[in-house]
Parts: C-alpha cells; structure tokens; sequence
C-alpha cells in the first residue's frame, strides 16, 4: 500500500511540474512589471501604461509613444515603490520601443531576454499587479522576422485589451520576448522583439537625436569618456540650462577622475555668480582627478577669464596673480608648453610686459609658434613697450604667415589697423580686403565702417559708398554711418540720394545736426531753396558752427 501511495505522489508531482514551473517563472517576472506614467511640461498626465525591467540595473523598456512629447515621468515598481526616469538609452520611432533607466533603481528585478532566434510557440502575458501577479495565455496569430533574427509577433486584436499594452510577453521559461504593443492611431497587436532594446546605445551625438529629442528627458551618457564629454559639449549649445546642470553631474559621477566635469560645473557657477562655490569645485577637481595639471590649468583658465572682467568686488580670492599661481603650478606638474602661455598671458594683464614678451619669444620656438597667437600676443607686448611699429609689424607678419587660412583674420586686421597708422593706406586697405574676404564678408558694421574710411583716403567711392552701406544694414540705428553716407553722396553729387539718405537717419534721430546740414546744402544744389534753407537753420539750432556760412551762400 505504501509503495502504490508514494507511486500516486510521485505522479501528481509529475503531472503538476509543469504548472508549478509556470507559476514560478510568471510569479518571477510579475515582479519586474512595473507601471508607467509620463508628464507633460504643465505637469497633466501625458499617458499611462505599463513597461518592464530588463538589462542591466535600473534599466526598463516600454513604449516610445508614452515618452514622446513627455517632459519626464515616473515608475511604479511591482513592490509599489516610486521611481523617477532619470536618463534615455534609446529609442526606436518604426518598432514603439525604447529603453531608460530609473532613479535608485539597482535592486529592480530584471527580466533576462530570451536566448533563441526561434519565435515561441507559447506566451504569456504577464500583468502589473503589487499584491497578485496576473498573467493569461495568449495565442500568436502569426510570428514573423525583422533586422534578420529579431521576431515580430502578432495576436488577434480581440485578446488583448488596452491595459496589457506595454505589459511583457514570456515564453515558458520566463523569458521576455517583448511587450504588448498596438498602433497608436489603432490596429492589430503586435510584440516587437525585445531584444532589439539591446542594442540602443548612446554617443556623443545621441544628444542631437531628432527622436530624442523629442522627449525632455536627457538621453544617458555614453560609457566612453571621450564620447561623453562631446555628448556634453553639445549639449552646453541648446540652451536648456535644467538638463546641461543634469548631464555635467551625471559626467562628474560617472567620471570622478576627470577634469573635464569640474570645470564645467565650474563655469556653470561662474555664470551664476556663485564664485565661492566655482572655487570649491575646481579645488575638488584638483583634488581627485587624475591628471592634476589638467585639472590646475582648468582652475588657472576660469580664475584669468573672471579677472578680465570679475563681477563681484567682495570675491577677492581670484587675482591675476592666483591665474598666474595655478599656471605655474600645471607647468610644475607636466611642463607643457601651453601651461607656460597661460603664465604669459597672466603677467601680460598684470603688465609686466617686459617679462610676458620673454615668454612669448620662449614659446615661438616650441608646437605654440605653430599657429599666430604667440607672435600676435608678442606684437601686443611690443606695443605696450612703445617698440618701434615696424617691429610691431615685423611680428605681425609672422603671425599671418605661420596661420594661413581664416584663423589668420584677426591678425590681418591688426596688421591693417597699424599700416593705417602709419599712413600706409594702400596696405591697409589690402589687408582690409583679405580680412573681408577670410571672414566671407559676414564681419562686423564697426570693421565696414573703417574699411570705408580707408577707401575715402584713397578716394575709392564707389566702393566707399558699398562699405558704409554694409556697415548700415548691419547696424541700421547708428547715425554716423548715415551721415557718412550722406556726406559721401552730396561730394559725388548723388543729391536725391543724400536726401534720402537724411530723411532716413532722421526718422532715428532728430537731434543730429550733421543730417540736416547735409540735407539743407542737398536740398539747395537742388534748386530746393525753402526745403534746404529751413533744414540749415535746424542744424544751427542744434549748434553746428558751419550751418551760418551755408545759410549766408544760399539765401
């Protein structure tokens, strides 16, 4: 009797095996399900539905439509614990499927991804539940093949219900196939496979992702370094302050060894006016980078670029002379030549002149005198020193010549600046064209505005007239420039236009009394008499000493 009672035993186990299997495997990924809902900027609910932990820890699936428009979002974890999303891994806009990580998320069940490019034969659909786990059989209406081994699923509509949707699908092992999904605008459910999530990645350029992008949660860094800081780098250009804070301490924790975080942070504060605590951050970065030169010549950098222009009188720990410390102390570490400039650069605004052009002239002879800037910096130390212009010049020349190409611009206008000077118009003037032309002629209203008082000395107008013109369309409220203009067209007896010309800087300002001593002699050349004289008398109410000779000759 005994032996026949183990018999039956031994068979009910058997035959409940499977189901207990089951039970088991679903009890388990029941508990990496977990709720989702995501929020609009006005904090209105943007969608709710259900996604599941996978991958690696803190790391989640669901689908994309939830998080596109969204500003951010929370999970609710099957333990009913709360989760913000903190970061974006990647996404697919043509499957509905991306692939984030929460906040304080490391203890989360993840569920394993299947192992086989077979599609299953048998599924379940796993439920969010935080007292019971739920599940339900469900039959693939057809399995096909995506990306040449990822597998496709489709259910018949009428199984599946609105709140399954982002709830996952296993096989019979507890794997995760992928999560039920269906057009946004309606249609047949689907399942894409989850492992395709396992390919998202992040890189530098990630940050730049129209798809991404269309989220306001910040895409995760890249594991690589160099790749993490460009990713950083560009997203220091879009202004949105909130998530460049975000993403600078999320480098910083992921990498507490580099520089490049600190200063960074650094600046942010800077630009905050938040000075002790730039001073503290860049002191932490020395402190724990591991390339302490580059860390003191970051600390040098912010300290020299405050003091041209510090902010605040009550902050009197940066100095020139604190820049010109750090400098040495980088240099002290790795004796690099461009630790040496930032040295140079400090004692030039300090205005040991002296001292600064004997560094400037070291660093000629090293990689530096490669590229312009010590030999321009040099020619600045000469002027400072009231050297002889043709040794200014003698510098600039070679500052031109080592940089060919528009990084030179800036030192072709210089040279052209000191030919003028010194009364050599025509070099000026050629110089002015080179500038113009390394520039795309994209420059500044200031620079036209000399370019044309460089064509008045060689009685160029025509060309005089194209510059001052430049120089009004891209600074349209400056009065000189139409006054200049206008001055320009009565000498070349363009009457109607200097007219014009007036009435035009006149509509800006009616308190320049030049525009109407131009305007009134205009008016008269032009037989305009009452018009012309009545404009004379306006320029000697506003005290222009030339306007009584001009009303005699015309009355």
């Amino acid at each position: 009797m005994k032996s026949v009672r183990n018999i039956i035993i031994a068979l009910f186990a058997l035959i409940t095996l499977p189901s207990a299997a089951q039970t088991a495997a679903v009890k388990k990924a029941a508990g990496s399900v977990f709720a989702l809902t995501t929020f609009n900027a006005d904090g209105s609910i943007h969608s709710a539905s259900y996604g599941v932990f996978t991958g690696k820890p803190g790391e989640g699936i669901a689908a994309w439509s939830a998080f596109n428009g969204a500003q951010r979002a929370i999970v609710v974890d099957a333990r009913g614990q709360q989760h913000e999303v903190d970061v974006m891994i990647g996404a697919s806009e043509m499957y509905d499927l991306c692939r984030f990580r929460i906040k304080d998320g490391e203890k989360e069940p993840a569920l394993p991804l299947t192992a086989t490019d077979a599609p299953a034969t048998s599924v379940t659909l796993v439920g969010y539940s935080v007292k019971k786990a739920t599940s339900k059989n469900i039959k693939v209406e057809r399995a096909e093949k995506f990306q040449t081994t990822l597998n496709y699923y489709v259910f018949n509509d009428n199984d599946v219900s609105s709140t399954d949707l982002g709830c996952p699908i296993v096989n019979e092992q507890g794997e995760l196939l992928g999560i039920m999904q269906r057009p946004s605008e309606g249609g047949q459910a689907f399942s894409a496979d989850a492992r395709l999530t396992a390919s998202f990645q992040v890189n530098g350029l990630s940050v730049n992702d129209p798809v991404l992008r269309a989220t306001g949660i910040r895409p995760a860094l890249p594991d690589d370094e160099q790749q993490a800081t460009v990713m950083l780098m560009l997203s220091g250009e879009q202004n949105d302050s909130v998530r460049y804070d975000a993403m600078i301490s999320d480098f910083i924790r992921q990498f507490p060894a580099s520089a490049t975080g600190y200063d960074l942070k650094a600046g942010r504060e800077i630009s905050q006016r938040r000075l002790a605590d730039a001073d503290n951050t860049l002191q932490e970065g020395v402190k724990q980078a591991t390339h302490k030169d580059e860390a003191l010549s970051n600390y040098a950098k912010q300290v020299y670029a405050y003091s041209i222009y510090p902010t605040d009188s009550t902050f009197t720990l940066w100095t020139m002379k604190r820049a010109q410390e750090l400098a040495e102390e980088a240099y002290k570490n790795n004796p690099l030549p461009v630790y040496r400039h930032q040295q140079a650069q400090a004692i030039f605004a300090q205005g040991d002149y002296q001292q600064a052009l004997n560094i400037f002239t070291e660093l000629q002879q090293t990689d530096l005198g490669k590229n312009g800037e010590v030999f321009y910096e040099a020619a600045q130390c000469k002027t400072q020193l009231k050297a002889p212009k043709t040794e200014v010049l003698q510098l600039l020349d070679q500052a031109v010549n080592v940089q060919p190409g528009a990084s030179s611009a800036p030192y072709v206008l210089t040279r052209g600046r000191l030919y003028d000077e010194m009364g050599e118009t025509r070099k000026a003037f050629m110089d002015y064209l080179r500038y113009d032309s390394l520039m795309n002629n994209n420059a500044t209203a200031d620079f036209y505005y000399l370019k044309f008082s460089c064509e008045m000395k060689l009685r160029q107008y025509q060309l005089a007239l194209n510059d001052i013109a430049h120089a009004i369309v891209l600074n349209r409220t400056e009065p000189t420039y139409y006054a200049e203009m206008a001055s320009l067209q009565l000498r070349v007896n363009k009457l109607e236009d200097a007219v014009r010309t007036c009435d035009l800087a006149l509509s800006l300002t009616d308190k320049y009394a030049d525009l109407y001593l131009i305007k009134g002699i205009a008016l008269c050349e032009q037989k305009k008499k009452e018009e012309g004289l009545e404009a004379l008398r306006k320029a000697q109410e506003l005290g222009d000493p030339r306007a009584a000779d001009q009303i005699k000759k015309y009355q």
